[in-house]
């Protein structure tokens, strides 16, 4: 069983910082892409970056610039660094793992952590 466990979320001012973490069990980190989408109240959920197990990273581009991703492969958790938070930027964080191949196999999303940035 699987399970990824998001942490980091809080309540930041707008041009504050945060780095949100996932942890993961399981044996298929370290072979698995790991990505963060959020979800804000009333829309739909929304990629925001991907990296894969050899450290590939992909970032949406509206995301470039103020978010990082990275992993930690010895710790099986997966990091996104997010700068110059603006209050657009309020939403429910979510993890997710997927096989590098097949999108559907081994397929896991987090239980996510709220970001709320103020004005």
């Amino acid at each position: 069983q699987v399970q990824l466990v998001e942490s980091g979320g809080g309540l930041v001012q707008a041009g504050g910082s945060l780095r949100l973490s996932c942890a993961a069990s399981g044996n298929i980190f370290r072979f698995n892409v790991m990505s963060w989408y959020r979800q804000a109240p009333g829309k739909e959920r929304e990629f925001i970056a991907a990296i894969t197990a050899g450290g590939v990273t992909n970032y949406a581009d509206s995301k470039k610039g103020r978010f990082t991703i990275s992993r930690d492969n010895a710790k099986n958790t997966v990091y996104l660094q997010m700068n110059s938070l603006k209050p657009e930027d309020t939403a429910v964080y979510y993890c997710n793992t997927h096989h590098p191949i097949v999108i559907t196999k081994d397929n896991y999303w987090g239980q996510g952590t709220q970001v709320t940035v103020s004005s």
